[in-house]
């Protein structure tokens, strides 16, 4: 009896220690669970600032507008569109070729010389043969160096320039002024028109930082947009077969564009039909801008942005 008695007070401190056991282990688990729980949890964002200078680049890669490949549906646009653009060249050549056959009779040493000028020495050799037939065939000369011109416009040719001075050889001043005036409004609107077909997805895949740049300043001077294009016009910054492009891709309005053309290449025409009247004295295309001539072009440039400023700061002086 006692054996037995023995046996079950053995069984029952085993069974004690064992339960005594489970229960600590409880006990630890629970205190690591709380443990857990009471350490600071460093949320997402302060773990990126932990690596700054990874934060910095990642930031720059996000800023920085990146080419964006074309969905195949994008492509056969893009495809269809330039067929067109090339349709639209072909035909201009056609025209270009028939103001060449209504042409007064050249003899050789003419015939070779009337061609659009590539540097001065063309525009020299183009005006003699243009003024020994501009009296007896006036429009027809007239014609053909209008249709030259808006040519190199619309598919944003370089060799207005030298046209221009050539104008301003040819005709009297006003003359001049709204030939080269016309002619750079009608060719870049017409360049505008080809872009709004064809380039606004050529423009941001190849360009996307240059257009989302210029795209700011557009916004910043949306109020004011005609006194911005006059601006730009006017002054280097940006080269007018970039303006022509990607003004209807960022959303330039076509009559802004249009007015702020015509009126912003007027000032730079007067430099040009100025350099035209000493063309045969000219070595060099840079002998029509002096210091004192690009004085005066910065001094109008900078006026004509006034307007705009002037309205930007009473708008925010209105809301403060």
């Amino acid at each position: 009896m006692s054996c037995c008695t023995g046996v079950a007070m053995s069984a029952n401190e085993g069974i004690t220690m064992r339960n005594g056991r489970t229960k600590a282990l409880q006990e630890h688990s629970t205190d690591q669970v709380a443990t857990t729980t009471l350490l600071p949890q460093v949320p997402p964002q302060e773990q990126q600032d932990l690596n700054p200078p990874q934060q910095e680049q990642q930031q720059q890669q996000q800023a920085t507008p990146q080419k964006q490949a074309m969905s195949a549906d994008e492509k056969k646009a893009t495809k269809k569109s330039l067929v067109i653009v090339v349709g639209i060249f072909v035909a201009s050549l056609v025209t270009m070729c028939y103001v060449y056959a209504i042409f007064p009779e050249l003899n050789a040493s003419e015939k070779q010389h009337l061609k659009i000028p590539r540097d001065i020495q063309d525009a020299k050799m183009l005006a003699k043969v243009l003024d020994r037939y501009k009296d007896m065939y006036y429009f027809e000369v007239m014609f053909g160096v209008v249709v030259a011109y808006v040519f190199l416009q619309t598919f944003a040719i370089p060799g207005s320039l030298f046209l221009s001075i050539l104008l301003g050889f040819l005709y009297k001043f006003p003359i001049a002024l709204f030939l080269i005036c016309f002619c750079s409004a009608l060719g870049a609107t017409l360049c505008y028109t080809l872009s709004n077909l064809v380039g606004r997805r050529l423009i941001r895949h190849f360009w996307p930082k240059k257009t989302s740049e210029w795209s700011k300043h557009v916004e910043e001077y949306r109020d004011s947009l005609f006194n911005y294009m006059l601006f730009l016009r006017m002054t280097p910054i940006l080269p007018n077969w970039f303006i022509n492009l990607a003004s209807p891709v960022i959303g330039v309005p076509l009559h802004i564009f249009a007015l702020g053309t015509f009126c912003g290449v007027a000032p730079p025409s007067v430099i040009a039909i100025q350099a035209g009247k000493t063309l045969q004295k000219m070595t060099s295309s840079s002998e029509a801008f002096s210091w004192t001539s690009m004085g005066i072009l910065m001094a109008c440039a900078c006026a004509s942005l006034l307007p705009g400023l002037l309205k930007n700061k009473f708008k925010h002086k209105k809301v403060a």
